[in-house]
């Protein structure tokens, strides 16, 4: 790999594992204080951290990451957070699939590719406890750089003021760098979380960026710093006041429906799962996404 870029690359991949780290921590600390509540009796739930690699055509080292699922919690039915950091070159194939910069010039002649970030989703036990998604990234070519991500909330029953609080704290992290920025987000998030063939939206929606890159590496990078600071304080009160609501079997009937609209958007349309796949990046991780258990009627 080339050295081009090489600070920049280290600050990205450490931040996705400091970010990581204090999401573990938090969804770990919420297991813990569920002590009320239709499951307070079942044991608080752990991650599993498991480490993967990537390898190249020829066999060499390719980067990797590393997958942390829970199962089984209290709270959370099961929720991924991974983080990784890959290299190599990308195959035609992965070129077509790539989320931006689609025919970058001189990708062809040099196909090398950094890439690095973390990728939350997050099922819940309570169908009145929001589902959620949530993944910041850095891609860098010889020829190229960005930054993507975003954050979307997936309730199979809506409240209106999760929602607005979810949009609010989104607002405010964006309102820091740009007030252009949530406004032109949001609508971007609400076009990508469609699903065509349902006509519908996947969730309530969120922000969602892609191929951003200002000139500026250190505002850009400070930018998608806060559309990771600003996932815990968006969704942990929401997750908070909904987690003792009582449900009944039509609600759980409910949400394994809607996740099976999240299995079918994640499946046909969603980029990551795409480029992943075509990457040779661990299918486990790559599918992390999809919820453990849905329904189709």
């Amino acid at each position: 790999m080339s050295e081009e870029f090489a600070q920049e690359k280290q600050r990205a991949s450490q931040w996705f594992r400091q970010l990581r780290d204090e999401i573990v921590a938090a969804f770990e600390a919420l297991e813990d204080s569920q002590t009320t509540g239709p499951l307070a009796d079942q044991p608080a739930g752990r991650f599993e951290v498991t480490e993967t690699k990537r390898a190249s055509a020829d066999g060499s080292d390719a980067g990797g990451g590393l997958m942390s699922v829970m199962r089984g919690g209290r709270v959370f039915e099961k929720v991924g957070v991974n983080i990784s950091t890959v290299y190599g070159e990308l195959g035609e194939r992965a070129q077509n699939a790539m989320a931006a910069r689609k025919g970058i010039p001189g990708m062809k002649e040099d196909p090398r590719f950094w890439a690095s970030g973390i990728s939350l989703v997050a099922h819940m036990q309570n169908p009145h406890t929001p589902a959620v998604h949530m993944n910041t990234r850095m891609f860098w070519t010889p020829h190229a750089w960005w930054f993507g991500g975003g954050s979307d909330l997936n309730p199979c029953i809506e409240y209106d003021e999760d929602t607005a609080h979810f949009h609010g704290v989104q607002k405010e992290f964006c309102d820091k760098h740009d007030t252009a920025f949530y406004p032109r987000l949001k609508a971007w998030a609400d076009e990508y979380f469609f699903v065509p063939h349902r006509g519908r939206a996947r969730g309530v929606g969120g922000i969602f960026l892609d191929d951003h890159n200002s000139g500026d590496w250190e505002a850009d990078f400070a930018f998608i710093q806060d559309v990771g600071r600003a996932f815990l304080p968006a969704f942990l009160p929401v997750t908070e006041k909904r987690r003792d609501t009582v449900w009944n079997e039509a609600d759980k009937d409910q949400q394994l429906q809607h996740r099976g609209l999240y299995a079918e958007y994640n499946l046909v349309y969603d980029r990551g799962t795409k480029f992943g796949l075509e990457t040779g990046h661990d299918a486990n991780a790559v599918l992390m996404s999809l919820p453990p258990m849905a329904k189709w009627v």
